[in-house]
């Protein structure tokens, strides 16, 4: 977190803290930007946000009715936009609950044909007390929404909602409203609303400066115009994992003294040693540093650099830009990525200079001498093979597929009632590929369809049959080059036809599948936000829990319903549509719904009824 003086390494922050609201005020609305993501993390991410935060993914994924609820609370007041075709996949089945995602994540494309690439949380927090203001806040991060350990950087900025628009938000404001139509496989209109409401809200923010800082503003290239580049300046600092030729000369040009870099080993070995020659010091991430981060080195190693940074000494001013551009070509040359830079400038005396922060005393004292013979630059068979790949997902993930399922005649649920088929729009000639197989990501790729022949001539595939819980909009894509010198394995959201509505009662039949799963899940409902130890205990599975109590010191449930009855009955509305919910998905499973439970709710439900006349009246 850029919250000090320099790049600490050693301030670190947890990517669910800085999701958590401050306090008095709990999780209203958010939209975020990622290059990448995977389905683990985007299902912590709700929990994180609406009901308890953990230290680290893992713990959060543990609780299976945690993730059912905080993506119940969260639906339709979250979207997510990633590049199209970079949803990370894997062989063995995803958990059924992926497939609550569909609500929560759209697959963009770069308008420049480059890649979507900015890295951003615009989130609005609302106040338990009316009379506080709403607060907003913003993170401009160098991470993915994924699982990666590597090094990275973000900035927090927190603000209050004010009633006129600020012009350095600008960028912020048309990066947002411009999502939507970036949407490969369509939007729904309750997430084109949403991203609109915060794209507002951002434009009307008043930020915070972070200390020692004493302005911000943001940048955002991809979309036409004037593309955003370092100035020149006295100094230059880049931190940058990626790199090519093109845009570090363009950077050593930049300053009047010889700049300095900190890179990857691997593409410090693609650029010309003469273009290397004009920086006063090439350094990469020690290895030591990158495989540890000084606490336990099992669960918390550190894979490499993936933050990005230029600093720059100007007059008596340091500028401090991060966000999610490398010091490449389509980033900053040609614009074709989507890009987001945030740029915070203050007093080299306060802020520090680019020796102080990324020398010995700063980020440097991480980092050793990148040796040019160290590593044999990367194979150009190499790089042809990815770029085919690369090709072909594009094909994949940009509209031209489509999924179908319908119901086949069977009274017997074990006989798998549901069929699935993949559409393709026309043909899809995928030069260069070898093999191409396909599978519903609930099913693993033990039921992968060999696909490449059918697609190439414009033919349906059949995907096989499955139950209805298995249904998803998300199929898995394992490409291989011709010449298998490179492969890819991804993940794709398309649009099904023949989507039965009960399909969402019939996961939360799966998760909520007996009388304690029953139970445990209501005290989680009922949890209120902004009670994060309640929703925490409420998650927890072990034994010694019963129908009405889930620990010898806790609340009993009924309790709790007569205390959410009196606070206007919110909760208990969520509990109405649960159940409502669970009846519908009846041929899922035993119906895990109590019958003494049933007719206490009964009681509660005339009791909601008296409560609405009333707010009526």
């Amino acid at each position: 977190m850029l919250n000090r003086t320099t790049l600490d390494p050693e301030t670190r922050v947890l990517y669910g803290d800085s999701l958590q609201p401050p306090p008095g005020y709990v999780f209203d609305a958010a939209v975020a930007t990622t290059f990448s993501l995977d389905f683990e993390t985007a299902l912590a991410a709700p929990v994180s946000l609406a009901l308890f935060a953990a230290e680290n993914r893992d713990d959060i994924l543990s609780h299976p009715l945690a993730l059912l609820e905080g993506a119940e609370r969260i639906a339709g007041r979250l979207v997510v936009f990633t590049d199209a075709g970079h949803i990370h996949a894997q062989t063995r089945p995803h958990s059924r609950l992926c497939s609550l995602l569909e609500r929560i994540i759209v697959e963009v494309a770069a308008p420049r044909d480059g890649a979507f690439h900015p890295k951003m949380w615009a989130l609005r927090y609302r106040p338990t007390l009316a009379q506080d203001p709403v607060l907003l806040r913003l993170l401009v991060l160098s991470r993915n929404l994924t699982r990666d350990r590597s090094w990275d950087i973000s900035l927090r900025l927190d603000g209050e909602l004010t009633r006129r628009p600020d012009t350095n938000n600008r960028p912020l404001f048309d990066l947002l409203t411009r999502l939507p139509d970036l949407a490969v496989s369509g939007i729904t209109d309750e997430a084109r609303i949403l991203t609109k409401e915060i794209a507002e809200d951002v434009r009307r923010a008043q930020w915070a400066m972070p200390e020692r800082f004493d302005e911000v503003s943001f940048a955002v290239n991809g979309f036409g115009g004037k593309v955003w580049q370092p100035t020149d300046c006295a100094r230059l600092g880049v931190i940058s994992p990626f790199c090519d030729t093109d845009a570090l000369n363009f950077l050593a040009a930049l300053p009047t003294e010889k700049p300095i870099i900190i890179s990857r080993p691997d593409q410090l070995a693609c650029v010309e040693s003469k273009t290397l020659g004009a920086f006063e010091r090439v350094s990469v991430l020690d290895e030591m540093a990158a495989s540890e981060d000084g606490e336990e080195v099992s669960a918390s190693a550190l894979q490499g650099l993936h933050a990005k940074a230029f600093i720059s000494e100007i007059g008596w001013d340091t500028l401090v830009t991060i966000g999610s551009g490398n010091a490449t070509r389509p980033a900053l040359l040609s614009g074709n990525n989507v890009e987001l830079f945030a740029s915070l400038r203050g007093k080299r005396s306060k802020v520090g200079s680019v020796e102080q922060i990324m020398g010995e005393k700063g980020f440097g004292r991480l980092t050793r001498t990148f040796v040019a013979t160290e590593l044999d630059p990367i194979d150009p068979e190499l790089t042809t093979a990815e770029a085919r790949l690369d090709e072909a997902r594009r094909a994949l993930c940009r509209g031209a597929l489509r999924l179908r399922c319908e119901r086949t005649e069977s009274d017997d649920p074990e006989e798998k009632p549901w069929r699935v088929w993949l559409t393709p729009s026309g043909p899809l000639p995928l030069k260069g590929i070898g093999a191409l197989s396909a599978w519903p990501i609930t099913r693993g790729d033990g039921h992968a369809r060999d696909v490449l022949a059918a697609l190439r001539m414009g033919e349906t595939v059949d995907l096989g049959a499955m139950p209805m819980v298995d249904l998803t909009r998300f199929l898995a894509f394992r490409l291989t080059d011709e010449s298998e010198k490179a492969s890819a394995l991804f993940s794709t959201s398309l649009i099904m036809e023949g989507l039965p509505a009960e399909r969402h009662a019939a996961i939360l039949r799966w998760i909520i599948d007996s009388r304690d799963a029953f139970f445990r899940y209501l005290r989680l409902l009922l949890s209120e936000l902004g009670d994060p130890f309640g929703a925490a205990l409420a998650a927890h599975e072990g034994p010694g829990h019963t129908a009405w109590a889930v620990s010898a010191d806790d609340a009993p449930l009924l309790e709790d319903m007569v205390r959410a009855l009196c606070h206007g009955g919110e909760r208990l509305h969520a509990i109405e549509r649960l159940i409502t919910r669970l009846e519908s998905g009846s041929d899922a499973g035993p119906d895990p719904i109590p019958d003494d439970f049933r007719t206490l709710w009964d009681a509660f439900r005339i009791a909601l009824q008296d409560l609405g006349a009333d707010h009526v009246g």
